[in-house]
């Protein structure tokens, strides 16, 4: 066992200033350009598939936007849309009309460059019907033309935003994707990006981490580092690299995030207070160039926690969500996650459905859509028991999966 692991085994926490001089490069080499890929426009619909447990679904176009990101239902069975231009369209329950939400902060969107996210998720108090609070994860513009991720809370009525304040402003200027999610404790869950170098394993920044906060952004007394010297209080768990997705599992507080891993390495993580996740010193997958991540030699996941799902080569994981209806009966607690693209091709995204048995292990997978060849940003359960998805295309679109008649 290697200096680093020696200094992380007992806990998977203990990080020393000589270990982290060991940690291997995201990027040893320049990374291969992309192909041209498969990407094509997305056809009118609907589109009719024959799926692996024997269910016929159908897959509607609700709508056509502009690189739409993240979808939150409110409790009226309203969908909003946030979206990397920096803005949040609803869409009322049962219609298919977008109408703008106005008052958001302002934020850079995808005119700034590829990898800025402007809009990346909303997350809806548990006491909404009385406060009316919503959360969003956004890219906010800071001097000298840089930029970082905050959280503000927002109150919603009427369709418009009003009392806007951030409750949380991060450390992570690349740009990269964030996401947030509320368990019914009212607890603000942040995953925070910018996992690269040494930063997922150095406890004094919040880079490569998941965070745990209040809902007014204060640091709960119960997380698992509040009061040891040189550990931020607001971190939950550590060593993660790119944080696609949080989910909370409908009927419990179980956490899961979807952290995308470099050429290969996609993870599903169940997030448990305290654990270290091991990027970059521990990954299923190849970095950009070829090598492996980490050393193959080195027995894998040592002293860190184990993903739950994996993928080699990476599907590039995004949102995700369980589902729990009974409209698409034979999907019932079954996990969708969304990917962006597959081994490195532009235009081969797709919903991968993963059944687990009762110990949340994986039994079986099936991959859904391929053949649209689009951009999957965001996969949630709407309240009518059906399945939404986002793309994330300059031509976006909102797509319904039901039951084929």
């Amino acid at each position: 066992m290697n200096t680093l692991r020696l200094g992380l085994c007992l806990s998977g926490l203990a990080v020393s200033a000589a270990a982290l001089a060991q940690v291997p490069a995201d990027f040893a080499k320049v990374a291969p350009k992309a192909p041209p890929g498969l990407s094509q426009p997305l056809g009118a619909g609907p589109f009719n598939y024959r799926t692996g447990e024997g269910l016929n679904i159908r897959v509607t176009v609700l709508a056509r936007l502009p690189w739409p990101y993240g979808l939150t239902f409110l409790p009226n069975g309203d969908l909003l849309i946030a979206t990397r231009t920096g803005r949040i369209e609803r869409m009322p329950k049962g219609t298919t009309e977008l109408h703008d939400v106005p008052g958001g902060p302002a934020a850079i969107g995808p005119e700034a460059g590829s990898s800025v996210h402007g809009y990346m998720g909303i997350a809806v108090h548990p006491d909404f019907a009385r406060n009316g609070t919503l959360y969003l994860i956004y890219t906010k513009p800071q001097p000298d033309n840089k930029r970082t991720s905050a959280v503000a809370r927002m109150h919603y009525a009427d369709g418009r935003l009003t009392d806007v304040k951030d409750v949380w402003v991060g450390e992570n200027i690349t740009g990269g994707p964030e996401s947030i999610a509320m368990t019914a404790d009212a607890k603000l869950w942040i995953g925070n990006s910018g996992g690269f170098g040494k930063a997922a394993q150095d406890p004094t920044v919040l880079a490569g981490k998941v965070l745990r906060l209040n809902d007014d952004g204060s640091v709960p007394a119960d997380n698992p580092f509040v009061g040891r010297q040189g550990y931020r209080p607001e971190i939950y768990t550590m060593g993660h690299r790119t944080t696609l997705g949080l989910t909370v599992r409908p009927g419990t507080s179980d956490v899961f995030l979807s952290e995308m891993g470099p050429d290969g390495g996609d993870e599903i993580n169940w997030i448990k207070a305290g654990r270290n996740y091991g990027w970059p010193m521990v990954s299923l997958g190849r970095n950009y160039p070829g090598p492996w991540q980490a050393e193959a030699n080195e027995p894998t996941h040592h002293g860190y926690e184990v993903p739950i799902i994996y993928w080699e080569p990476s599907i590039s994981v995004s949102g995700l969500s369980f589902y729990t209806g009974d409209v698409l009966a034979q999907w019932k607690g079954n996990l969708f996650v969304g990917g962006l693209r597959y081994g490195e091709i532009p235009g081969t995204g797709r919903v991968d459905r993963i059944v687990f048995n009762d110990n949340l292990q994986e039994i079986r997978r099936e991959s859904l859509l391929t053949d649209l060849h689009q951009r999957v940003r965001d996969v949630k359960q709407g309240p009518d028991g059906l399945i939404y998805i986002a793309t994330d295309e300059e031509q976006g679109a909102i797509l319904r999966i039901e039951p084929a008649p």
